[in-house]
């Protein structure tokens, strides 16, 4: 088949109105199609372009003669508010009034558990198709590919979701009441078992007479993720044009790659959070090229009224109560106020009740031996009472997502010597812990030894952290245990903790901090937090001597 790869410099393609797409495409428009694409929209519903913009680019091409096809690459389900209160329906709801046509899954597809995203596949207009998530058996659980036929074409979309899922979502999602795994991602044999499953589906997809082949890909391009990223996959198969990626949150708007036959394929992806919306033109003469789009100025007016009306009942929704507590849960001295009678924060410089339940929460859900939640990261108080999802969005607003490393006891320490640096003064990194207890002496002066831009070096010299005991033992310098956090520190060195940079990731921003908070108060204290938290003080898991 004829295969010819160009950027197309049409000013149509640059266009920023619907009126000079119309007016500028309509020769060039006979038997064309455009592809749009979306990845890692993570429900931001109504930021960047919006889903309204995509609607709006949608109409624009089809007034300009197009057939339009719109696809997305995956993690569109999670992220946010209205995607956690729905577990996902909202965002459905939303894709299918702007007519989505196919859709691949991303691992936080499932941050709402298989069954529930199951649920979604049913509600969705639209088919899911994956062609390497599979039973243990290898059967697909989803259709591998669709085709569609578009401006005179048979076009094939083949999904392909990333092995990393496991990790990157929540394990026990993919087990059996005994912890066996029972489904696959096509993981292991350094990449082969995944090449394989796409290319029979490639294959497939040729063999029942398409004329393109377009993957939508979950891999992403990150060094962390060969053997399964993107370029993996087309320097492994055959018989693909184009690959429209998600993942890794890159932006590339149209890359040429190698297969392994040494033919062209078509690369590109859209980044994050409907920043850029992206467009595949297969045109008359069958070329091929992709381009990003980052204008805002559509607006399509009924689907931003439809979105409206979602956002209207999740507004409703955020004075729903989730759970209860017997206790005033705080961030600040209960006691006691400063100068100018304002309440003085304790949740940056010392222990506190709330600190302890977000933490314990952490280790709680993730199964760690110990978590660590920065002071910085709790932001509201919660008196006692009925708690509303309005009031855990307060304590957790930023959206850090659940991590698990494993980490050494000298790097625990390391880590609650940065954490203590600065008290009695407050600090956003002063950590939270559960776990784990210890002693700070604040006789001895920090030795933290930090870069210019704050972010830990060593410690040089005398340790202010003292009699550090995890789960009742002495902590082993030497010893290796699992560490719950959230992926601003462990992942991005958050309050400049670097020590865990490179570790062994063992969960991968499987649940946002908020959600975690509602599940752990919900499922492990049966949805009220009792006496046991009751000391505004905390438990005593971090004692001040000199």
């Amino acid at each position: 088949m004829l295969k010819r790869f160009l950027i197309l410099s049409l000013a149509l393609m640059m266009a920023l109105s619907g009126l000079a797409l119309a007016e500028e495409a309509d020769a060039a428009a006979s038997n064309g199609v455009v592809i749009l694409y979306t990845n890692d929209v993570h429900c931001a519903i109504d930021a960047n372009i919006g889903y309204a913009g995509v609607a709006a680019y949608e109409k624009a091409y089809e007034d300009a003669g197009y057939d339009v096809l719109l696809v997305d690459c995956g993690d569109a389900v999670q992220g946010a508010a209205v995607g956690t209160l729905s577990t996902g329906e909202y965002i459905v709801d939303i894709m299918n009034e702007v007519g989505y046509d196919v859709a691949t899954i991303g691992n936080h597809e499932f941050d709402y558990g298989v069954d529930r995203f199951n649920e979604l596949a049913e509600l969705a207009e639209y088919p899911y198709v994956s062609a390497n998530f599979t039973d243990l058996e290898g059967n697909t659980i989803l259709s591998p590919y669709v085709v569609l036929e578009a401006g005179g074409y048979s076009i094939a979309f083949v999904g392909a979701s990333t092995p990393e899922t496991f990790s990157k979502s929540t394990p026990t999602y993919f087990q059996d009441e005994e912890g066996n795994f029972i489904y696959s991602f096509c993981g292991g044999n350094d990449g082969a078992d995944l090449y394989a499953a796409v290319q029979a589906a490639v294959d497939d997809a040729r063999a029942e007479g398409a004329d393109y082949v377009v993957v939508l890909s979950h891999l992403g391009t990150e060094a962390s993720s060969v053997p399964y990223t993107s370029t993996d996959l087309i320097a492994n198969t055959s018989g693909i044009d184009v690959v429209l990626d998600g993942h890794s949150h890159s932006v590339w708007e149209m890359e040429i790659e190698q297969n392994k036959d040494g033919e062209d394929v078509v690369m590109s992806s859209t980044g994050t959070q409907l920043t850029a919306l992206g467009s595949l033109t297969i045109d008359a003469e069958g070329n091929l090229a992709t381009q990003l789009h980052t204008e805002t100025i559509f607006q399509d007016d009924e689907t931003a009224a439809f979105i409206d009306g979602i956002e209207a009942q999740y507004a409703d929704t955020l004075a729903n109560v989730v759970a209860t507590s017997d206790v005033d849960l705080t961030i600040y001295d209960p006691t006691e106020t400063d100068a100018d009678g304002n309440p003085i924060r304790l949740i940056r410089s010392q222990e506190t009740n709330l600190g302890d339940l977000c933490a314990d929460a952490y280790r709680a859900i993730s199964g760690a031996d110990i978590a660590f939640v920065n002071g910085g990261g709790i932001r509201d108080s919660i008196p006692a009472g009925d708690i509303t999802y309005e009031q855990i969005i307060a304590v957790h607003p930023f959206g850090n997502a659940l991590c698990v490393v494993e980490a050494t006891g000298q790097e625990i320490l390391d880590a609650l010597e940065m954490s203590v640096r600065h008290v009695p003064d407050e600090t956003g990194g002063f950590l939270q812990v559960s776990g784990l207890t210890f002693e700070v002496n604040t006789s001895v002066e920090s030795s933290v030894v930090v870069d210019d831009a704050d972010m830990f070096v060593e410690v040089a010299g005398d340790r202010r952290v003292q009699n550090v005991l995890v789960g009742g033992e002495p902590i082993d310098p030497e010893a290796t245990y699992t560490l719950a956090s959230h992926n601003y520190m462990l992942k991005s060195g958050g309050d400049g903790y670097t020590m865990f940079a490179d570790n062994v990731l063992l969960q991968d921003e499987v649940m946002l901090d908020n959600q975690v908070l509602i599940n752990y108060i919900t499922e492990s204290l049966g949805g009220v937090v009792g006496e046991e938290y009751s000391d505004p003080y905390g438990q005593g898991r971090i004692t001040f001597v000199e």
